[in-house]
């Protein structure tokens, strides 16, 4: 299986303007994955832990990348590792929603005290890179897929 673009959205109104914005998601998950934790995810990219160090052995049956919270809402699936630049406490409530492993903030963001909170309530991990999300998304597809 491989990484895919799911949804490509333009928005018509802001051709009329001459602005090109679009949105996207990528996800991927499979059987042929190799499971892991989150624990061994956290060592292999050498991730900053910010909360949750007792949901670390969180199994990852794949991933999702998205920073649209209704996209991550209506496709990530159970056991997703989400990442996202996104900082807020909404974020941990779309994962646990979605019953996540964990989720990876992007581009050195660190979380807001009131998202580090509601983590902590949920017993979400939180990690951090400062990486690109680019580079995150495809170091991880690699692990799971070697």
């Amino acid at each position: 299986m491989v990484v895919k673009l799911e949804k490509i959205r333009f928005f018509p109104d802001t051709w009329r303007r001459g602005i090109f914005l679009f949105c996207g998601y990528l996800h991927f998950q499979s059987e042929k994955y190799k499971r892991m934790k989150v624990k061994e995810l956290v060592e292999k990219l050498d991730l900053q832990i910010f909360c949750g160090e007792e949901n670390l052995d969180n199994e990852i049956k794949g991933g999702y990348a998205s920073d649209l919270l209704s996209d991550v809402m209506g496709f990530a699936k159970e056991g997703h590792v989400w990442v996202t630049l996104q900082t807020h406490k909404n974020v941990i409530a779309i994962a646990s929603l979605k019953e996540l492993a964990a989720i990876v903030l992007v581009k050195g963001n660190k979380p807001e005290p009131d998202m580090l909170e509601q983590a902590k309530e949920e017993g979400i991990p939180v990690l951090g890179t400062a990486e690109q999300t680019f580079e995150t998304v495809g170091r991880i597809y690699s692990l799971l897929n070697a």
